[in-house]
């Protein structure tokens, strides 16, 4: 959710030490079948002495930890950059970065999704429904929950730690090129998000793709990904967050979105508030685009709460699309959905007309949105969710009313220094019982304490539980849930529960605790 729920880039998408020690962690991908060669199962089996055997084990054991030792050592150049939200507002060294590569990111039709609310879980969508039309598709987002490969995904599938580090070799001597001439200009050497962004960039123009759907990590006028030519330009609902860097109202905040929006594209507008709209209408007549609004131009009809989802029917400029299956929760979730139908059909179908009902409906169905109203576990029910922002946490609220049915929910939160902490709060506090305020391994977490003073002010000093560590705050809120609940329940059903929400981190951080992988769609 944080999608639905404010999922914008902030210090989540830097990362901590325990961040890097999961990115160490994940399993390779599989590059699958390559061209000219017969594969391996396919093979007469040969006859190999145990020694050999011995000797051939040994010998990819080795370079295994080669491989292993190469991505930590790339991981780890990339992290100690400067986060993007330190941010040097330009675009030139990334332009003059991009130009020395040859303009990958002209390589490809672009989909850039920019917003405040809902922007990953709408390009993972756009994504889905653009792949399902046979289409090769590259899928950039952030931040990421257990690795960093997630964050650079072709086909769906996030790019193996080999083709990581491929990328990485492919940009980095461009990278220290222009880090050499931004030092003599006195400026700072490109961001941690400017050379993953150039990575992408790369690795999409090599496979090579005919699509890629690229979030914005901060903003959008000085966002990194803003040198890409846009076929489509989808601007999410605009609120307010990273007040710091983007400004301190809706009106300066949608302006620095709008730098998205560019002479020849097609650009699609989520539900926006007033003020919003109107600084992102200007910008699209100013660049003298076609605009595609939610509400005027396409919408949700209906949705109604299915096993696992709920059904929608969705409206475009095309016409209608009935009974689809969304599988995520909450009306946030089908207007993310219809956003991204509308930004597909732009940039596939033929003027007015619609996209395949099949392949809709196929596309959406596959559609994942892991971190957000995730169910990690049952009896008790645990809920992931990455809202960090207040209009984030209105629409986990909402959405944890409407699909679940728990007699008793109980919050664990952690919340980042700089975010509106008490409007987060008092957005969560209707639907839960109790809360344990804990802290993510962001350096940028908010300490136990300091949050509980704040949280008692919310919920009342009886509601409120100060625990350090994540384990044991969640194993505290399990307890709670518990105790006056009967049996624990599961997905819609009665009993106990606990919704883990506050930080994009923090649901990476109880992802991992619970061993649940990430997953792409």
């Amino acid at each position: 959710m944080s999608e639905g729920p404010g999922e914008e880039y902030d210090e989540e998408l830097h990362g901590s030490e325990e961040q890097l020690e999961q990115a160490r962690a994940g399993s390779f991908g599989s590059d699958g079948l390559r061209r000219g060669r017969v594969p391996q199962d396919r093979r007469p089996p040969a006859r190999v002495d145990g020694a050999a055997r011995a000797g051939t084990a040994g010998a990819a054991a080795e370079a295994q930890d080669e491989e292993d030792a190469r991505y930590a050592q790339v991981v780890a150049a990339v992290l100690e950059r400067n986060p993007e939200h330190r941010i040097h507002p330009t675009l030139e060294r990334v332009r003059e970065a991009c130009a020395l590569l040859g303009d990958p990111q002209l390589a490809y039709r672009v989909v850039h999704v920019a917003g405040t609310n809902g922007k990953t879980s709408t390009t993972r969508m756009v994504e889905r429904l653009v792949r399902e039309h046979d289409l090769r598709t590259g899928l950039f987002t952030s931040p990421h929950l257990s690795e960093i490969t997630e964050r650079i995904a072709i086909d769906g599938e996030p790019v193996s730690r080999a083709a990581f580090v491929r990328a990485y070799d492919d940009v980095e001597p461009v990278v220290a090129i222009v880090d050499e001439r931004a030092a003599e200009r006195g400026e700072p050497r490109l961001s941690f998000f400017e050379v993953l962004t150039l990575m992408a960039f790369a690795a999409f123009a090599d496979a090579p793709v005919d699509v890629a759907v690229i979030e914005t990590g901060l903003g959008g006028t000085w966002d990194t990904t803003n040198v890409v030519r846009p076929d489509v330009a989808v601007i999410t609902p605009v609120s307010m967050d990273h007040e710091t860097w983007l400004g301190s109202t809706i009106e300066e905040i949608a302006a620095q979105k709008a730098g998205i929006v560019k002479h020849g594209a097609t650009v699609v507008l989520g539900r926006q508030e007033e003020e919003a709209s109107a600084v992102l209408l200007a910008k699209a007549a100013a660049e003298r685009v076609t605009v595609v609004r939610e509400g005027a131009d396409f919408g949700v009809e209906q949705r109604t709460l299915a096993v696992g989802g709920q059904l929608v029917s969705l409206r475009t400029r095309g016409g209608l699309y009935t009974d689809v299956l969304l599988p995520l929760h909450g009306a946030h979730q089908a207007d993310n959905a219809a956003t991204a139908l509308a930004a597909a059909e732009a940039l596939l179908a033929l003027p007015g007309g619609t996209l395949p009902p099949g392949l809709v409906e196929a596309a959406f169905a596959d559609v994942t949105s892991p971190g957000r109203l995730e169910v990690l576990r049952t009896s008790p029910t645990i809920i992931a969710d990455s809202a960090h922002n207040p209009a984030g946490a209105q629409a986990l609220a909402a959405a944890i009313a409407e699909a679940f049915t728990l007699s008793r929910l109980v919050g664990v939160v952690a919340v980042a220094g700089d975010k509106d902490v008490d409007g987060v709060l008092a957005a969560l506090e209707p639907v839960l019982a109790e809360v344990v305020v804990t802290r993510s391994s962001s350096p940028r977490s908010m300490e136990a304490a300091e949050l509980g003073e704040i949280a008692e002010g919310v919920f009342g000093e009886d509601r409120v539980h100060v625990v350090d560590r994540l384990d044991q705050a969640l194993t505290t809120a399990v307890d709670l849930a518990e105790s006056d609940s009967g049996v624990g329940g599961g997905l819609g059903g009665s009993g106990a529960g606990v919704l883990v929400a506050g930080s994009v981190v923090l649901a990476g951080d109880v992802r991992t605790l619970l061993a649940r992988p990430g997953r792409r769609g």
